[in-house]
């Protein structure tokens, strides 16, 4: 990896912290939902950028999917449980 690239996927970690401080923040004032809703649209974007990086033929190791799996675990805690999926996504987990 070279050192323009670590950088660029650092950063992308330290703004998707951010943001998802901001959601924890405006979690507790009901009336916020659509500055939420904004939030995890930004979240998610980054989120897919970061992972798209990670798995771009020059990093693309074991240990980038490793690492893929640990960031969405971090940030996305509830979505490895069975009940937070639908539909498809669902589907492609019970395939697993």
């Amino acid at each position: 990896m070279k050192g323009g690239q670590l950088y660029r996927l650092m950063d992308l970690i330290e703004d998707i912290r951010k943001v998802d401080a901001m959601i924890l923040l405006h979690k507790g004032t009901a009336q916020d939902s659509l500055l939420i809703d904004q939030y995890e649209a930004r979240k998610t974007k980054l989120m897919g950028q970061l992972i798209d990086e990670l798995v771009s033929p020059e990093i693309q190791s074991p240990q980038s999917f490793s690492l893929v799996q640990k960031i969405i675990s971090k940030f996305y805690p509830s979505a490895s449980q069975p009940d937070a999926l639908d539909g498809d996504i669902k589907r492609l987990a019970e395939a697993i």
